[in-house]
């Protein structure tokens, strides 16, 4: 049996959220995070440590699909 925790985000971010992942085949929030946390991780896995300029990659591009402010 998987368990599950809890991950608070602001509301007006779920909101732009929802709007971002219609007409795709993410059904709800939490399957984005968890595909985008499942990424990371892997990209992490697999290269080792991020460096601080891949960390920064990364959060530019979650920022330039509205994920963070």
């Amino acid at each position: 049996m998987v368990e599950y925790t809890t991950v608070s985000i602001p509301k007006d971010l779920a909101d732009r959220v929802d709007d971002t992942i219609e007409g795709t085949s993410f059904q709800s929030t939490s399957d984005l995070v968890r595909f985008l946390l499942r990424s990371i991780v892997i990209q992490h896995q697999r290269q080792g440590e991020l460096t601080e300029a891949e960390f920064e990659e990364i959060t530019e591009q979650l920022r330039g699909l509205g994920y963070l402010e």
